[in-house]
């Protein structure tokens, strides 16, 4: 399905994570991958995993250094020579601030939150619009979450950092759609995953969707990515500003 494409993913942080996850699925399907880590400690399992994948780059990123992003950009179209697709799954938010009350949020969290979880989208996908004309255009795909929307115990400031996180894909959607580029993001349900780990009563919110969700099941990193797929796809070359729930139904319910 993605024979000849190429695709370039942010977020990758082990072989347990979504945008892992993605990475296969979308190798599988024939696309040719770069992925992105953040220094020190992350090097070498990323730089693994990258080795895993048939001719994929792995460059270092800090989503919050503009200078990083561009020659992240310029290693792309250097070595891909153009971009048709986009894999956004960035998030961090200080521990202490996902416990307790959202009212005791500090300005510092807050800001961080927003500027890893939110703004960096729009960071990471301005500077490869050039490589996406290239390409006749592309698709931007970004991971979310129900916290977004609905009130999640614990998820506190990441919760507003992803309803950030939602807005910005509709708002580059409308920028970004006389350019063909599609703007899409995954709302997944919840997966063991590090980051997950750092939700405090994490296994507790697994059992409930489990009991709860129509298919009476949780979802799989794999399921993510087959999302992915679709999105990535000429599939669903129609479609942008959209959240697609991949969670077993469990958004729909009330009780």
């Amino acid at each position: 399905m993605l024979e000849g494409k190429t695709a370039l993913i942010y977020g990758v942080a082990n072989d347990r994570s979504l945008a892992w996850a993605i990475a296969q699925t979308l190798a599988g399907a024939g696309a040719r991958l770069a992925l992105t880590y953040q220094g020190g400690r992350m090097q070498r399992p990323v730089t693994e995993l990258a080795a895993t994948l048939p001719d994929a780059l792995c460059l270092d990123c800090d989503v919050t250094d503009d200078e990083q992003i561009q020659s992240v950009a310029d290693a792309v179209e250097r070595e891909l020579g153009g971009l048709d697709i986009l894999v956004h799954s960035v998030a961090f938010a200080r521990k202490d601030e996902l416990a307790g009350r959202f009212v005791d949020t500090s300005r510092g969290g807050y800001q961080l939150a927003q500027e890893v979880s939110a703004y960096s989208l729009v960071a990471v996908t301005r500077p490869v619009l050039p490589l996406f004309e290239k390409r006749g255009g592309g698709s931007v795909i970004a991971l979310t979450y129900l916290g977004a929307e609905r009130v999640v115990p614990n998820y506190n400031v990441m919760g507003i950092a992803k309803a950030a996180l939602e807005a910005a894909v509709r708002y580059l959607a409308a920028d970004l759609g006389p350019s063909n580029v599609r703007v899409n993001g995954i709302s997944a349900g919840p997966v063991k995953t590090l980051a997950a780990r750092g939700i405090s009563g994490f296994n507790q919110i697994l059992s409930h969707v489990e009991e709860l969700a129509p298919l009476r099941r949780n979802i799989t990193a794999e399921d993510v990515g087959n999302t992915a797929l679709f999105l990535a796809s000429d599939l669903s070359r129609s479609m942008t500003g959209e959240v697609l729930h991949v969670d077993s139904g469990y958004h729909i319910m009330a009780l």
